[in-house]
């Protein structure tokens, strides 16, 4: 039996690598041809090919990541057809390898694609991610999260914050720095502007070229004395740092499981929906588990009985099946996002319905026949 599963295992292996590289290939070719409209915007020393060409393959660990439970799903369909179409499956069968040990085959080797997407995802693609942004960032200007850039919050004592960054420089400096202080009852207290920012070492903010408002509410009138005060230079004492301003700027799913945890404390922490994010960690956190689902979606077309033909039609419908949970894991998300539903249950749907789906063909195709 060990060498059954070596067997599957080995088959499954390949057929999953091959058409992964596959997709891979294609993605390359698209982002190579859609990053090639940026080369030579910036001049001779700015956005070249052979940026073009770093970016794109720093962007393949993230479609690896977003390709993997679609290609294990391809992959083991067509090992498990193939071998139904050469009765080798129906050898198997009679040796001793009956249903339940046959799941246990293939959510074995589904658990190992479960720590690859895991680790790719949290680890791999986030890292390749930042390093191709900044790239362009240094090539090609600024980095931007639509029209005004990135908004933050934050409490100290009984006076709370509302920061903006409108864009991150290649060095990871902030452009055009905006700091809102309201006091304990929610009035405007000052206004502070800066050219530019930095995070200190010790997490403060040493701001340029500042320009500072200070609101003073009259005690005996019901007005306020406002004072204006410019400076080369102004530390701000803060507990935002340089990645959660990234954060806002960055798309939610290119952030670690980590990452994205102690940003959604944060905006918790200081009264901002986290909505989005609390929807992508879950995400993070599910998406791996669906290579399991995928395995047990593709175990009983080994059970299916043809002799000639066929493999390439129940192929394509594992493309068509893998391309539906992409599709539909999306659409949950903008959907729970539009309508406010659980993080979870959001997260988790398209992984429950395959489930359900795969089981249903699993009793219906292997346990009953």
């Amino acid at each position: 039996m060990k060498t059954i599963r070596r067997l599957i295992h080995r088959e499954a292996l390949g057929a999953v690598t091959f058409v992964t590289i596959g997709f891979l290939a294609l993605f390359f070719f698209f982002d190579l041809v859609d990053e090639l409209r940026w080369v030579g915007r910036a001049g001779d020393e700015g956005y070249q090919l052979s940026h073009a060409l770093l970016f794109v393959v720093l962007s393949i660990p993230s479609h690896l990541y977003e390709l993997l439970p679609i290609t294990v799903l391809i992959g083991t369909i067509f090992v498990m057809a193939r071998l139904a179409q050469s009765s080798e499956f129906t050898i198997m069968r009679t040796s001793g390898m009956g249903p339940w040990r046959a799941l246990r085959t293939l959510l074995t080797l589904g658990g190992v694609f479960v720590l690859l997407t895991f680790a790719v995802g949290d680890y791999l693609a986030p890292l390749t991610d930042r390093t191709a942004q900044l790239i362009k960032v240094r090539y090609l200007g600024r980095l931007t999260a639509g029209a005004t850039g990135a908004w933050l919050k934050e409490r100290q004592e009984d006076h709370s914050f509302a920061v903006n960054v409108r864009a991150l420089t290649p060095n990871g400096g902030m452009l055009d720095v905006r700091i809102f202080e309201f006091d304990d009852k929610g009035r405007l207290a000052s206004q502070t502007r800066a050219a530019s920012g930095q995070v200190g070492s010790d997490g403060s903010w040493t701001l340029e070229k500042v320009q500072r408002s200070h609101f003073e509410q009259q005690s005996d009138k019901n007005e306020a004395r406002v004072e204006h005060q410019d400076s080369p230079s102004l530390q701000w004492p803060t507990k935002i740092s340089a990645d959660m301003v990234a954060a806002s700027l960055l798309k939610p799913d290119r952030m670690a499981t980590l990452d994205l945890f102690q940003f959604i404390r944060h905006l918790n922490a200081n009264g901002q929906s986290a909505q989005k994010y609390e929807i992508e960690f879950w995400r993070k956190v599910f998406y791996p588990l669906s290579c399991l689902v995928m395995v047990v979606l593709a175990l009983p077309f080994a059970y299916l009985h043809f002799r000639s033909g066929g493999i390439a039609g129940y192929v394509f419908g594992g493309v068509m099946a893998g391309i539906s949970f992409f599709l539909l894991n999306n659409v949950f998300g903008y959907a729970g996002n539009l309508q406010n539903w659980s993080p979870w249950l959001t997260a988790a749907a398209p992984g429950l319905i395959y489930s359900l789906l795969s089981l249903a063909a699993f009793g219906w195709l292997v346990l009953r026949r």
